[in-house]
Parts: structure tokens; sequence; C-alpha cells
């Protein structure tokens, strides 16, 4: 009887063995491990209400323009290439002249003859006038008779008129001058303002061919300004009440990754735009601040605008990024995650203001995408992100 009792003590001795040594290996060897997380801890700092560009937006020009001459003809001269840099006034291009100029020269011609013409009108009626009033003062004391007073006055009034058209000629010849002149200048392009050739479809020798009339020609050259830039880019409608002219913006570009440059706003589009279906619009203009503008900033360039609507400094913060559905962040407390309710107050894409919630110090998790990362996992913090 004590050797059947004795077998089951020792039965439960090995049982308690083996439990206890289960739960050791749960404890020890099969243990999940903790997670790793990378935290931010909650700060002071500045946090902006901004919108930004529902596209990319596109750096232009204010002064672009595309050029071609006034008048077709066998292309003179050609004293440019792209990539050039001219200044106003400049020659860029000449249209072959000769008979253009010979239109000047016959206009000249004209217009000395139409003087001479009125210079001898004025003559005659000055004559006109004096033998007029020689008669009337013998026709007052009788020796003129009414009949020849009446013919003299006929004549003075005729020689008159004759001036008067030979002063219109001469008007007339001199706006026939003017024209021709402007038609011969018309065969030398030249800069309206400084910039850089970035195009050049005409050839030396080659003919420019005039368009029909009521349509331009076709441009033979792009002139682009480098020094007055800005930027155009459209806000989602939803935004459109908010933006206004003179805004501070934040500009960012492809071309310079990891900068920002400061700017303003300085035109809102009056209307939105439908661009496609249920997706409308509203174009904005901004322009760089002064001395902004870094250089290689090139007209086309894309460009993304964030319009920065409300600022306020000194004030706890955490990331935007950091924040769950329902307005809860998970706070590392004791290498364990708690869930903690958050007031949000001002927020962009970057950061969110702190009305109520972690305080200062506490470590917030930006790592969320990580498997596991929940209220009341162990964790142990990797990294912290940057304040």
């Amino acid at each position: 009887m004590s050797g059947r009792r004795n077998r089951w003590i020792r039965r439960l001795v090995v049982l308690a063995a083996m439990v206890l040594a289960i739960w050791a290996l749960k404890a020890t060897v099969f243990r999940a491990q903790p997670l790793e997380v990378t935290v931010y801890p909650v700060a002071r700092g500045t946090v902006e209400s901004t919108v930004v560009n529902s596209r990319a937006g596109t750096v232009l020009s204010r002064r672009d323009a595309s050029l071609s001459p006034g008048v077709g003809g066998l292309v003179r001269a050609l004293p440019v290439h792209k990539g050039d840099t001219v200044h106003a006034g400049d020659l860029l291009l000449a249209i072959d002249d000769a008979e253009y100029r010979a239109q000047v020269t016959l206009a000249e011609r004209s217009l000395d003859a139409a003087k001479a013409a009125e210079k001898e009108a004025r003559l005659q009626t000055r004559q006109r006038r004096r033998a007029l009033e020689r008669n009337r003062k013998l026709s007052a004391e009788g020796f003129v008779s009414k009949e020849l007073l009446e013919e003299l006055q006929t004549a003075e009034e005729v020689a008159d008129a004759s001036a008067k058209a030979a002063t219109e000629n001469a008007r007339r010849a001199r706006a026939a001058l003017a024209q021709a002149r402007a038609t011969e200048a018309k065969t030398r392009l030249t800069a309206p303002f400084d910039g850089v050739i970035t195009e050049v479809s005409a050839e030396l020798g080659e003919w420019v061919s005039p368009s029909a009339p009521g349509l331009p020609m076709p441009p033979v050259l792009r002139l682009v300004d480098l020094n007055h830039l800005y930027l155009r880019a459209p806000l989602d409608e939803v935004d459109a009440a908010a933006v206004r002219v003179g805004l501070p913006v934040r500009i960012t570009l492809d071309a310079f990754p990891g900068h920002s440059f400061p700017g303003r706003l300085t035109w809102t589009s009056p209307v939105v735009e439908t661009v496609e279906r249920q997706n409308r619009t509203m174009t904005v203009e901004a322009e760089f601040d002064s001395s902004a503008a870094p250089a290689g900033v090139l007209p086309g360039l894309s460009t993304d605008l964030e319009v920065i609507l409300r600022t306020r400094e000194n004030v706890l913060r955490l990331p935007t990024n950091a924040i769950l559905e329902g307005n809860r962040v998970l706070v590392v407390k004791e290498n364990r995650l708690r869930s903690v309710a958050l007031r949000p107050g001002l927020r962009n894409w970057q950061y969110t203001e702190v009305l109520e919630g972690p305080g200062a110090g506490d470590r917030v998790v930006t790592s969320l995408d990580r498997d596991g990362v929940r209220a009341g996992a162990r964790v142990v913090v990797a990294g912290e992100a940057g304040s």
C-alpha cells in the first residue's frame, strides 16, 4: 500500500516538474520579444494650419514672349541663337527691307511735293486776299464796280479752299510716310525686354511667310525673362474660402529636394474651374520672397505650394501621422503601449497641436505601420523621430 502511494507521489512530482519546466520555457525561451518602435517626445514648437495644391504647379515667367517680325520676307540677319542672353532693344532678326525702304523714299518724295503744293496754294491765297482788300477800298471810293469786287471775293474763297485742300494733302502725305516707316521698322525684330532666347525656328536666308489677314504670323523666336518668375498651382475647391492674396506660402520644387523657399500669394482666381468630372479647382499664383528664389529655377519646373493660413508658436505638438482613428495616440509607459485620448488643436500634414492628452516629454509612437503595435503590447524604443 505504501509502495503504491510512493509511486503516485513520484508521478505527481514528475508532473509538477514538467509543468514548472513548461512554464519556465514559456517565460524565457518562448516568451514574445518586445516590439521595436520609433517614438516622438511631445515638445513645444510651431504649428501651422495650411492647405496644399491638389495637383503639381508650374514655374512661369511674367515676361515670356513668342516673337515674329511684323512683315514677311527673306531673313537677312539672325544674330542670336538658342541660349543667348539679350537686352532690351537688341536686334534679334532682320527681314530684307529693300522694298520697304523704297516705299519710304517714295513717301518722302510725295510729302515734298505736297509741301510745295501747300506752299504755292498759301501764296496764292495771300495774293488773292491782298487784292481783295485793295479793291474794297477802291470800291468804297467808287473806283471799282460791285461786280468786280464780287469776282475778287469769289477768287479769294477759291484760293483759300485750295490752300486748305493742299494742307490736307500734305497731312495725308505725312501719314503715308509715317506708315511706310512703320512698315519698314517691322522688318527689324528687337528684344522687348532682357531675357534668354529659348527657341529659334527661322534660318538665315529663309523666307518667312506672312499669315492670312486677321491671323498672327507664326512665332520665330521665344524670349523668356528668368528674373520675373512666379508660380501657378490649383487648390481644391474646399479651400477656396480660406485663401486670400497676401498669405505666406512655402514653396518646394522637385529640382531642389529637401529644401523649401518662402513666398507670398499674389493672385487667386475669381472662378472655380472644372478640370474633370467632380474635380473642381481654384487656380492661385505666388511669388518668391525677395532674394528667396534659388539660382537655377527655370520656367516649366514643377512646384508645390503650401499656403499658410494660421500659425501658433510655442505650443505642445506631436506628429500628425502618430494620431490613430478617434483622435487617440499610443504612448510608451513602462515598456508597454498605452492608448491616450487626444484633443487636437491647429494641425497640418506634419504637426498637430495638443490641447489635451499626452504631456510634454511623453513618448508617442510614430511607427504605427508595424505589426502588433497596439495598446498593451510590450515594446522597446528603437529610436526617436526628429522634432
